[in-house]
């Protein structure tokens, strides 16, 4: 079993580094703050995804995943080093690259034998190469000529899935310049190349360009249907059997064709944005991804109408119901949520608002420190709902699927729903008296 370091305890370095212990290797994973490293060494895990804690702290205890702040001791004890550290957009919606290319100039200056350094965030096409120049600049200034492979092994897990993602993977893929480093790869993965997962062997550069690739598919698959949606709902038709017909080609299959009020987290508004920005500076723009960004800003905004529409344009003293926040269940993540355009939105027309989500109020208490003063939080649905004039269903938490609207009445509730993820039958809850507003329904 290899020796491994993962730098960064995000999602991602955090998710990787826990996994993979548990596939029997001997993990660190550094990271320069101190206060999240500390936290982990006592058994706190600074974000939620199902299934992560127990096998972060099994893993613990049998000393296969261990934390640190010494970059020197990750990186000397360890053949294969992952760079999982964050990629911000820049200004011009690239990704900045300035925490990668330190890693890779810290590692350099701390490694004394081979190391296999592979790109784990998702980085712009050629980043390797710029990973191989810094280190053997690096190098070069310690006097040193140390053989090293750089690899691109980009991630594709789902939050609120990821463990299940992480060890029932589609595809691995390696982009390498090596067959040493390939071999030390199919090594890291032994677990998965033994129960037959496939593997893509490609150049770095390739490798590089799959991960956006994919999420922008994803994210343009997900925009189309909402465009779409908002066709049907001006020619009186049902976008979610539209979606059910179309899922069963197969050559399109189901999955992301849920209408809703616009993608978010932490990949997809990125890396769309970053594919945009890498092809215009390419100089073969992709008008595809240009205008499904553009696209998913809109929707976040034609929410905000569509509770207008129902409600007035002047909201002033209505009080709305907010179920979910996050950008996703099964997630406390709200990076790009689409609850950040429409909240905000709604108070700008004199709402005031009640929320509830199971893992919202951690991120949303500063994410909304500017409406502050508008906003309540609430443990339960039913405590948001009391009282209100309406009720938005932002996020398809379980616990919002099973809502008893025989309570509306007895809370004093206003029986008009807003159902922006479509999980409700709009013919049975207009049965109920009822007015439903869904996406494309």
């Amino acid at each position: 079993m290899a020796h491994i370091a993962v730098i960064g305890t995000g999602y991602v370095g955090l998710v990787s580094g826990a996994l993979l212990s548990d596939f029997g290797h001997t993990v660190i994973c550094v990271d320069i703050d101190e206060n999240k490293i500390e936290s982990l060494k006592s058994g706190k895990i600074p974000i939620f995804e199902p299934g992560l804690e127990s096998i972060v702290l099994n893993n613990v205890y049998y000393k296969r995943l261990s934390f640190t702040t010494d970059m020197a001791e990750a990186i000397a004890d360890s053949q294969v080093v992952f760079i999982a550290v964050g990629t911000p957009p820049a200004d011009d919606g690239s990704a900045d690259l300035k925490y990668v290319l330190s890693a890779a100039s810290s590692i350099a200056q701390h490694m004394d034998d081979y190391k296999v350094i592979v790109d784990k965030s998702t980085v712009p096409v050629g980043t390797g190469q710029k990973v191989k120049a810094v280190i053997k600049d690096t190098l070069s200034a310690r006097g040193l000529d140390i053989p090293f492979d750089v690899v691109s092994n980009p991630e594709f897990l789902r939050e609120g899935s990821a463990v299940q993602d992480f060890t029932h993977p589609d595809r691995v893929v390696i982009g390498a310049e090596s067959k040493r480093a390939i071999s030390v790869m199919k090594d890291v993965y032994r677990v998965l190349f033994l129960n037959e997962t496939p593997f893509v062997e490609t150049d770095i550069e390739t490798a590089e360009m799959i991960k956006y690739a994919a999420n922008a598919f994803l994210a343009m698959k997900i925009t189309f249907i909402n465009e779409l949606a908002n066709v049907c709902e001006r020619l009186d038709a049902d976008v979610q059997k539209v979606a059910k017909a179309m899922g069963q080609d197969g050559r399109i299959s189901p999955k992301f064709l849920h209408a809703g009020p616009g993608y978010g987290g932490s990949c997809f508004p990125k890396d769309t944005k970053a594919l945009s920005q890498i092809a215009h500076a390419a100089g073969a723009p992709m008008r595809l991804m240009d205008a499904t960004v553009e696209a998913n800003e809109y929707q976040k905004y034609h929410m905000v109408e569509k509770i207008t529409s129902v409600l007035s344009s002047d909201l002033k003293g209505k009080k709305i119901a907010i179920l979910g926040v996050t950008f996703k269940p099964n997630t406390d993540d709200m990076r790009e949520a689409p609850s950040l355009v429409i909240l905000p939105e709604l108070v700008k027309r004199g709402a005031v608002l009640a929320i509830s989500d199971p893992q919202g109020l951690k991120e949303g208490s500063w994410r909304f420190k500017e409406i502050e003063d508008s906003i309540t939080w609430c443990e339960d649905p039913y405590e948001a709902i009391q009282e209100s004039d309406a009720t938005v269903i932002l996020t398809e938490w379980n616990q919002f699927r099973t809502l008893d609207f025989t309570r509306f009445e007895d809370i004093k509730a206003g029986k008009v729903l807003f159902d922006l993820r479509n999980i409700f039958n709009k013919e049975h809850v207009e049965s109920l008296g009822f007015t439903y507003t869904g996406v494309g329904v």
